[in-house]
């Protein structure tokens, strides 16, 4: 774990002080990653490059606000007692409320610049996976967003994790029954599944499945389509190992049900797009 890069000079006006946190180093980067891929993916659409940064300024905006707003909403009591606090901390920031807000934004942003939607959605696919695992890695340096407690050779300890991996804050802040043997096994600091890993390695190769399709080419969008649903996948079986409060649907929780339908959403476009004459189905179709 490395939660904190370093401190801005004291001397500095403003900012003098203010930790540099790896979470945001690696949120920084994530979003250039995702950029830089974004223009190699709109030029081999041929579509105009220098929109991507556009597009990504757009997303920056969009799931910065509807990440932070999505966590207001689940933790709603606390936002009540400290709206302003809440608000403006340095944490607390969830994944789909970011994704969803963000995907409105930049559809708005695409239309508005005459750029074909589909194709642009599928240059935005593979940018989006390869983003995500780095952002995920993030996660993984200041210790959130972690697992349950497991006894396996994966498992991995937060001691400083928001909140660290102590029986007591798994118990109190996620329900999760401790078992005394692993108590009295590992003491103060329980090893957990490390799910920031897990996604950072099913997102690349989500990424690298989707340069592989796309080199046939397909009915514009679908890769998008296929890229929801993969992601939407992913997400759903992480959730099975990760150390949740919000399971308001029994066994599944609420980013569970959301994956679903992320899921069904993209298979039946994915559906819909093949039985669509893309390029690759026209010259099939003279070539017979």
């Amino acid at each position: 774990m490395l939660p904190e890069l370093f401190r801005l000079p004291a001397g500095l006006p403003i900012v003098g002080g203010l930790p540099i946190t790896s979470f945001g180093v690696m949120m920084l980067l994530a979003f250039l990653v995702g950029g830089i891929v974004l223009q190699r993916e709109l030029g081999r659409q041929g579509l105009d490059a220098e929109k991507a940064w556009d597009i990504v300024v757009v997303g920056i905006i969009g799931g910065l606000v509807g990440a932070r707003l999505y966590y207001v909403f689940l933790n709603y009591p606390a936002f009540a007692a400290n709206p302003f606090g809440m608000l403006f901390a340095r944490a607390g920031m969830v994944w789909y409320g970011g994704f969803l807000l963000a995907t409105v934004l930049i559809v708005r942003k695409i239309r508005k610049s005459g750029m074909p939607l589909g194709r642009t959605a599928d240059a935005v696919a593979p940018a989006l996976a390869l983003a995500y695992a780095v952002g995920r890695i993030g996660c993984f340096l200041v210790g959130d967003d972690y697992g349950r407690p497991t006894d396996s050779w994966v498992g991995i300890s937060f001691p400083r994790g928001i909140p660290p991996t102590t029986p007591a804050a798994m118990s109190e802040r996620f329900g999760i029954a401790i078992d005394p043997a692993m108590i009295e096994k590992y003491g103060e600091f329980l090893p957990v599944h490390p799910t920031q890993l897990y996604e950072v390695g099913m997102s690349i190769l989500i990424f690298f499945v989707l340069r592989f399709l796309a080199r046939d080419r397909r009915a514009a969008g679908w890769l998008f389509m296929a890229w929801l649903a993969m992601a939407g996948v992913e997400r759903f079986v992480v959730e099975i190992f990760r150390a949740k409060d919000d399971r308001f649907f029994g066994a599944l929780t609420l980013a569970q049900v959301i994956s679903l339908g992320l899921v069904a959403v993209g298979v039946f476009w994915m559906s819909r797009l093949s039985k669509e004459k893309g390029p690759a189905g026209r010259r099939r179709k003279s070539a017979g």
